[in-house]
């Protein structure tokens, strides 16, 4: 049996394993790049740093605080998910006593067709603060587990993995997301 080239470098690029399609909210850094509080102390709703969005307590001091934080329209991409109880343990013998945390793997592949990747440098524009929103089955159409925002699930690391067969391309992106309390204004 013969095979063509693109079946060829589909191969060595590799595979998720049984992936789903999960909804992220991306972070809107530029929508909130705007002063937030006019003539306080902020210059904008996003604090660079810490790269999440700032917090600004009630104008009475009792009360809710308003997040500043701005996303993006919903997208629907593929991804494995993992969740692995060994990183947890190990966490909390360190001391740090994570509630939960998950893995998300795309592809390079599926990134790049959905416009995800800079074309200039290569770079992934999915990025530390965006939020999973929700996990739905193979196909797409059946809704298997929303998360609620907030606590909601962050990304909290964004990491290329492999290089597939070839070693040409990048083909795997590791994201790690927890729930997180948020920055907060002073």
């Amino acid at each position: 049996m013969r095979v063509s080239l693109a079946e060829w470098v589909g191969f060595v690029r590799g595979h998720l394993i049984n992936p789903l399609w999960v909804d992220i909210a991306q972070i809107d850094t530029y929508a909130m790049g705007r002063d937030p509080d006019g003539v306080g102390p902020l210059t904008t709703g996003y604090d660079p740093d810490f790269r999440e969005p700032v917090v600004l307590p009630s104008a009475s001091g009792q009360g809710a605080a308003t997040v500043l934080r701005r996303e993006k329209q919903m997208l629907r991409i593929r991804a494995q998910i993992e969740i692995d109880e060994a990183d947890r343990m190990r966490a909390f013998a360190a001391g740090n006593a994570p509630l939960f945390e998950m893995r998300l793997i795309f592809h390079f592949r599926d990134l790049e067709e959905r416009g995800l990747v800079d074309p200039a440098t290569g770079e992934p524009l999915l990025r530390v603060g965006d939020r999973l929103d929700a996990v739905f089955s193979p196909c797409g159409t059946r809704l298997v587990r929303r998360y609620r925002n907030p606590p909601g699930l962050y990304f909290t690391e964004v990491q290329d993995q492999s290089f597939g067969l070839g070693g040409k391309q990048r083909n795997l992106l590791i994201v790690r997301l927890e729930p997180r309390d948020r920055g907060v204004a002073t």
